[in-house]
């Protein structure tokens, strides 16, 4: 009888302090209001891709002032002028599994027309995109997994990536070794804000996710000349309006109707004057389809046209085209893995109900974010999930209309910022409980 008392003691000693716990939501809501805060601050101080200083240091502090052992200036880039400014913390508590918790720091080259009293005080620059928000909530569940360590064991890395809107933050991180100075990861999860979803949503796609993207660089190089004398010279400019023409057939023709897949030309520059025929004329193209092969695929058809436009024009050899893959502006698909995501599906359903998780399907956005989860020749098991943050109200009434609320990018984006705030914090510390129970 004494041993079985002992045992039940000793049981109950176990059990008990993580019983007598607060409940998730009381926990959230005693440091929401400070969250929200922590949210203004970020937003009011947007920092560009490669400049995320100040923005870089306060998760630092953060992390630190809860136990978390921190490691800075993370990432490593071809510019020397570039400096990396990746942060990462770790919390060990016990034997278990390693997850991996991504937010990104970088703000957006846009001049805010939100009109908060928070608004970004850098001219030109704004958190256009959510990434303070990202920051804040993962800051915030990193404050709940400490406060309820007796429901968890495992290690926890969180990680403060830089430049994810250049593309190149995350494979900075890799190519500085960030595996080797934080413990390699089992489960690599992150959130992305969305106004196609109402607060209190959140939004699942198993699978193909987001798209393999590249920006590419096309020259169309010609003969200059004076413009009352064309046939004196080889117009860039005429080949660049028919190069424009012929790359959308790369899509209706080439492309299976079944590939998600775009090519969308953002910058076309060439030119000086109305009288001179120019020697060149520049593109910038952005390049998307859901897996690598068929960005890949879409790069060398842009090659394959591109020549073929000069050369039906008499373009000479030492003339032709030069089209160029960005050497930092490109990223891998995102992939989530179907084992995990059907996982935290559940887990997300019993949490907000299930009318809350909605499936979603592949987007051609893309996210560096799959740098993160290719290690040692694999894929580590990944979710990237979205955070509904629109007014419910204003996202019913414009999808009556049939029109869209500002979306992400966009001067006017402003999600709602408490209550999105405290579903991304509940989301991902029930993410990190169910996978490190």
């Amino acid at each position: 009888m004494r041993s079985v008392l002992l045992l039940f003691f000793a049981v109950a000693a176990i059990v008990l302090p993580a019983a007598a716990q607060p409940p998730l939501d009381a926990l959230i809501d005693k440091e929401l209001p400070s969250l929200v805060s922590l949210y203004q601050t970020i937003h009011e101080a947007p920092e560009l891709s490669h400049r995320e200083e100040k923005t870089s240091a306060l998760v630092a502090r953060e992390l630190r002032s809860l136990g978390f052992t921190v490691v800075e200036h993370l990432g490593k880039y071809p510019r020397p002028e570039w400096t990396g400014y990746g942060v990462a913390g770790v919390l060990r508590n016990g034997t278990g599994p390693t997850v991996l918790i991504r937010a990104e720091l970088d703000a957006l080259p846009v001049e805010e027309k939100t009109g908060l009293t928070y608004a970004s005080r850098e001219p030109g620059v704004m958190h256009a995109c959510g990434h303070d928000l990202h920051t804040a909530a993962m800051i915030g569940t990193a404050r709940m997994l400490v406060a309820l360590k007796s429901r968890w064991k495992g290690t926890v890395v969180l990680v403060g990536q830089p430049a994810e809107e250049t593309l190149d933050g995350a494979r900075s991180l890799m190519e500085g070794g960030l595996y080797t100075q934080v413990p390699k990861p089992d489960y690599v999860l992150a959130l992305h804000d969305t106004n196609d979803l109402a607060v209190g949503q959140v939004g699942i796609t198993p699978g193909s996710a987001l798209a393999s993207a590249a920006v590419v660089e096309v020259t169309l190089r010609g003969k200059g000349g004076h413009a009352s004398a064309p046939q004196n010279a080889k117009d860039p400019v005429v080949l660049a309006a028919q190069f424009i023409l012929a790359v959308q057939t790369i899509i209706s023709r080439e492309s299976s109707p079944f590939a998600p897949s775009v090519i969308t030309i953002g910058s076309i520059h060439g030119g000086a004057k109305a009288n001179i025929i120019p020697e060149e004329v520049k593109l910038a193209l952005s390049v998307r389809a859901l897996d690598d092969d068929g960005r890949d695929r879409l790069i060398r058809s842009i090659e394959r046209t591109a020549r073929g436009i000069a050369e039906a024009a008499g373009v000479p050899e030492d003339r032709l085209p030069v089209v160029q893959v960005s050497d930092t502006e490109v990223v891998p698909a995102t992939y989530n893995d179907p084992t995990l995501a059907e996982r935290l599906e559940k887990t997300f359903a019993a949490l907000l109900g299930p009318g809350n998780v909605v499936r979603t399907g592949p987007s051609l956005a893309a996210d560096d974010f799959a740098n993160l989860e290719r290690l040692d020749g694999r894929r580590v098991p990944s979710l990237l999930f979205s955070l509904g943050v629109a007014d419910p109200q204003k996202l019913a009434e414009a999808k009556a209309s049939g029109s869209a609320l500002p979306s992400p990018h966009s001067p006017l984006f402003a999600p709602v910022a408490e209550p999105s705030l405290k579903v991304g914090v509940k989301a991902m510390t029930a993410a990190v409980l169910e996978l490190l129970r």
